[in-house]
């Protein structure tokens, strides 16, 4: 048994302790369905979550998996662009944020998150969430705009004042080949 949580891991724990049944939450980027599922199952039959990627591939492989576990009318998936995320939802109303950047596994490469969007979007989910609402971004490091995505998140966040937000960056420092990072945001 490991003691320790690995960046992805310590990212559902925080938002594990975060979100109870009822809440409003966003996967920033759905991906092939993973962590929409792991929200829809946190929130229950009356939480929502709201599912963002700007790949109809995504969506549709999300789409699946959610009607699979039973769990599609408990999320709303959105092709579009996290940093238009402001255009669907309000102010102060959610617990939760997964972003889990780069590209979509078993994608194009090419097609990645970019660190300017990913950035606003950020910013726009600040305003979103309630008091004690956190948003966590997984980082990858092992492709060009991952790793400005990185310094950029690094520099802009640690400028957001201590008596708003607690802002935490995790990481291994001795693992090989790039390992994702993590960076959380917690609102006081």
């Amino acid at each position: 048994m490991v003691a320790v949580n690995r960046p992805l891991d310590y990212a559902k724990h925080l938002v594990r302790k975060t979100v109870k049944p009822g809440d409003r939450v966003i996967d920033a980027t759905a991906g092939n369905g993973k962590d929409t599922l792991f929200l829809a199952d946190l929130v229950g039959e009356r939480g929502k979550v709201f599912a963002f990627d700007i790949q109809e591939e995504a969506i549709s492989t999300a789409r699946q998996k959610l009607y699979e576990e039973n769990l599609l009318e408990r999320v709303e998936l959105i092709c579009d662009s996290h940093e238009n995320i402001n255009c669907y939802l309000d102010r102060g109303k959610i617990s939760a944020v997964k972003f889990n950047l780069g590209y979509l596994p078993g994608g194009h490469h090419t097609i990645t998150t970019q660190a300017e969007a990913t950035l606003k979007s950020v910013l726009k989910c600040l305003e979103l969430l309630k008091k004690g609402g956190i948003i966590t971004i997984v980082v990858y490091t092992g492709h060009p705009e991952g790793k400005r995505e990185k310094k950029i998140l690094d520099h802009e966040l640690s400028l957001i004042s201590q008596d708003t937000c607690t802002v935490l960056s995790y990481r291994c420092i001795n693992q090989k080949n790039y390992p994702p990072e993590l960076l959380v945001v917690e609102k006081l």
